[in-house]
């Protein structure tokens, strides 16, 4: 039987996709399922790594039904995931341990706090080049062992295991308790604080400092590689990528190239700037990341402002304000009127990310009076994800030595061609989207297709990118500035509002 698809699995924030593409990164069959979002206590937000997996198990079957194909005409599996979301599990009877802490929670504030009085945030930049942040998994690793009673003696005596969703996933489809595969990649491995970002091996002065043990810790290969055979929901499929689901888009992307960036937009929004092969440390507020690793080929670098509240914000308007039914329709609200009226909405819900990283801060909304009408609110929704966008691509330009010239769009916001076209104005350059939006899932099949020999190289997958859509700026600069310093201001509003506790 001919290998027909690369099939390509998206573990995301809000659900579990998988996606088969043909030789020319067309979509073939889609199959979907969300999962349940849980929020504890207030800045907590936890997934069930149980259900995760368990959805899989039926989105897998369903892409190959829906195709009406069989498990023998798929020639490799690549995995794309929410990266720094956090997965302890009892590594005799694959439960975890609790349920898995998302990236986008903010309870190890407090040791936020300390570790930037000590050791200091150049002790990290100097070997992860990350800074101290709620953001990545150490920290979230740490806070486990300080609360959960005999966790971090367990995990000394080799009873624990530790991913982020491509390991859990990975491990459950090769064997589980029966010889699964423990791996990541290096650009999952680089978002931990715990993986040396220029020999992409775990960095022992790290592990030390955390106290985490190297035997909890999967083996970290490259992005695309042969990494083993499926066990389980399709014995014998090869599993050979795996990338974080931002560097699987700027893959997807085509990106190839230092200079090329694309930003996705999704729950957050993440854009990612292709720096070579030269790891370039940001003096604005931007993380250095691994964009990808093909093979034995060197790695390549990526600066990424990572924005955590865009998507999320329209569904906090949706269902917690009611002011709309679905997503969709706050393009269409936001079109009853022709400004923000004066009002904007800076969305800190979880403090604010690049450039800023600013765990103090808090949502706020400013320049509320009697004229706003809720269709003010819903164009301040949009255009807070547009001046965030202008905030990452400012530190982009002043870190990198050629501005940006064009940004590549992707991910379920993109479809909203207001915000779409605010986002062109703000950052005066060309935004275009490809024809296929499932960039996470294509880089991922991309990189999967290359390590089967589906695909042959780079340039067969430059190929395949065709433009869908462009949107030319076309504000005054005047505007542009002034309504650019009022969202500054209204930032500065927010700062500041988490106030440490006091000593007693």
């Amino acid at each position: 039987m001919v290998e027909r698809y690369v099939m390509s699995i998206d573990q995301g924030t809000n659900s579990t996709r998988c996606i088969l593409f043909d030789h020319h990164g067309r979509l073939v069959s889609v199959a979907q399922r969300p999962h349940q979002q849980h929020f504890p206590r207030p800045g907590w937000v936890e997934h069930d790594a149980v259900e995760i997996w368990r959805n899989l198990q039926r989105v897998m079957p369903e892409a190959l039904s829906d195709a009406g194909a069989g498990a023998e005409e798929v020639a490799a599996v690549g995995l794309a995931n929410q990266r720094e979301t956090t997965v302890l599990w009892d590594r005799r009877t694959g439960i975890p341990l609790d349920r898995a802490i998302v990236w986008q929670d903010t309870r190890t504030a407090p040791l936020v706090e300390d570790l930037r009085h000590r050791p200091g945030e150049e002790f990290f930049l100097e070997r992860c080049s990350l800074p101290p942040s709620t953001y990545f998994s150490a920290l979230r690793i740490r806070w486990l062992f300080d609360h959960v009673s005999g966790l971090e003696q367990r995990a000394k005596d080799g009873e624990v295991l530790f991913g982020t969703m491509e390991s859990w996933l990975i491990w459950n489809l090769t064997g589980g308790v029966d010889g699964g595969l423990h791996i990541t990649d290096a650009t999952n491995a680089s978002r931990t604080m715990l993986m040396n970002i220029r020999t992409l091996t775990w960095d022992e002065e790290l592990l030390a400092f955390f106290g985490v043990p190297r035997s909890m810790l999967p083996e970290i290969r490259s992005s695309a590689e042969r990494y083993g055979e499926a066990r389980a929901v399709l014995p014998g499929v090869r599993i050979t990528a795996a990338l974080g689901d931002q560097q699987a888009a700027l893959f997807g992307q085509t990106c190839f190239s230092p200079g090329e960036a694309k930003c996705t937009y999704g729950t957050g929004s993440f854009l990612l700037l292709n720096t070579g092969t030269d790891v370039v440390r940001s003096r604005h507020g931007l993380l250095t990341t691994v964009a990808y690793q093909i093979g034995d080929q060197p790695p390549v670098y990526a600066l990424e402002g990572s924005i955590a509240v865009t998507g999320s914000l329209v569904q906090w308007f949706r269902d917690r304000l009611g002011l709309i039914s679905s997503a969709p329709e706050i393009e269409t609200l936001a079109l009853t009127v022709e400004d923000n009226g004066g009002c904007y909405i800076v969305p800190a819900f979880s403090g604010l990310f690049a450039p800023r990283w600013r765990s103090d801060a808090r949502g706020v909304i400013v320049g509320l009076t009697s004229y706003i009408t809720k269709g003010h609110l819903a164009r301040a929704v949009l255009e807070a994800t547009g001046w965030q966008t202008r905030e990452v691509v400012d530190a982009m330009n002043a870190d990198s030595s050629v501005p940006l010239q064009q940004l590549k769009v992707d991910g379920g916001m993109t479809a909203d061609n207001l915000l779409m076209q605010f986002v062109a104005d703000v950052l005066d350059v060309p935004v275009v989207r490809p024809m296929v939006a499932e960039t996470v899932s294509l880089g991922a099949a991309y990189a999967a297709g290359l390590a089967a020999g589906y695909w042959p190289d780079l340039s067969v997958l430059r190929r395949n990118w065709h433009r869908a859509a462009q949107w030319l700026p076309d504000m005054d600069p005047e505007r542009r500035e002034s309504e650019y310093d009022n969202w500054q201001r209204a930032v500065e509003r927010s700062l500041g509002w988490i106030r440490p506790p006091r000593s007693p």
